[in-house]
């Protein structure tokens, strides 16, 4: 088999907008069938993108013979449960972030999935972007030498709404921290190859009403030393929104200006000092501006599906497993145990 035969669970929202158009522009992935529960929609999801069959169920998708793997972009509330059942149809499985409600939910299904010897990978699909796989690089490489310090920022204008599901604590489990704050948390770790192992948070609602905060601040000390700021919001406008990622080391920095986000889009900003020298009294050295890197953009959630498929495929590990998406949230739910209680909490 040359191609991995995907089925598409909760076809409407980032599906259709980033992830199905991605799927269709990697050369070992078929789009098989797409599910929406509203059959309306779901049939018109099926025709924009020529999949075989439509369904208004999880199960039906399930029972389809030619159905190898499955993408499961539903609500959190609704992904333990259909990951499971994914499983015992021997589907494997690419499922949004986060996993699941809590960390225990989460750890509990990634082991259902390996009794059933189903693989399971969640969509932390930023980690395929030209920025930070040129940000992975430039670090692994000492570029910048020791890592100590770090900046994400990412945000979006999220105001009250009827029926909003990620603007309630039982479907969503949190709000901009659990939705956003999770790619920077990821993708620190990701980029720096050294886990959290203290947070301290301040989680608010500074604008709108609804149950989740929708303005959060962490401070994360890394396995490696670094201290590390995460700020995620619901209430920055789109026009006025500044995604940063941002990493400082002993011989240089790496300044990500729209680097993260559903585009390959961005710069990456780096300065390589080979020698830092002497101590400077009088701080008034000419800063140098530093130099673009280098990147071949394209569309990160066709690299995304490419990579979940070659690993099915071809036996290779996973570019994203789901124990990842469990440790960010063990780091998730420390920060919220830090805001509510005004301590720093150690994983």
């Amino acid at each position: 088999m040359d191609k991995l035969r995907w089925g598409v669970i909760a076809a409407g929202g980032i599906a259709d907008r980033r992830t199905i158009p991605g799927m269709l522009l990697a050369e070992n992935a078929e789009l098989v069938a797409v599910m929406e529960i509203e059959k309306q929609m779901a049939e018109r999801i099926r025709e924009k993108y020529n999949a075989k069959r439509a369904y208004i169920s999880v199960e039906e998708l399930l029972a389809d013979p030619e159905v190898d793997a499955v993408y499961i972009a539903s609500p959190v509330w609704a992904h333990a449960a259909q990951a499971r059942l994914a499983a015992d149809a021997g589907k494997h499985i690419l499922i949004e972030k986060p996993l699941a409600m809590t960390a225990e939910e989460a750890e509990a299904v990634v082991s259902y999935c390996k009794g059933k010897n189903v693989q399971i990978a969640v969509g932390f699909a930023m980690r395929f972007g030209s920025g930070v796989q040129a940000m992975k690089r430039a670090v692994s490489r000492g570029k910048i030498g020791n890592v100590v310090s770090a900046y994400a920022q990412f945000t979006c204008w999220y105001p009250e709404m009827e029926n909003a599901w990620r603007q309630k604590k039982a479907l969503a489990g949190g709000g901009a921290l659990m939705d956003m704050g999770v790619h920077c948390i990821d993708l620190m770790q990701y980029i720096t190859e050294s886990k959290v192992l203290q947070v301290a948070a301040f989680n608010d609602n500074q604008t709108f009403d609804y149950e989740v905060e929708d303005a959060s601040t962490l401070l994360l000390r890394l396995a490696n030393g670094a201290q590390c700021v995460v700020q995620s919001n619901f209430n920055i406008p789109d026009a006025a929104s500044k995604w940063r990622l941002e990493f400082f080391g002993t011989r240089g920095r790496l300044l990500g200006d729209n680097v993260i986000g559903q585009e390959d889009t961005g710069t990456v900003n780096a300065l390589f000092i080979g020698d830092a020298g002497d101590y400077n009294a009088q701080q008034d050295d000419e800063k140098p501006q530093g130099d673009l890197l280098k990147m071949e953009y394209g569309n990160f959630y066709t690299r995304e599906i490419k990579s979940f498929s070659d690993s099915i495929l071809n036996g290779k590990p996973l570019a994203a497993p789901a124990e990842d998406a469990i440790y960010v949230q063990r780091v998730i739910e420390a920060a919220y145990r830090s805001g509510e209680e005004g301590i720093i909490v150690s994983l």
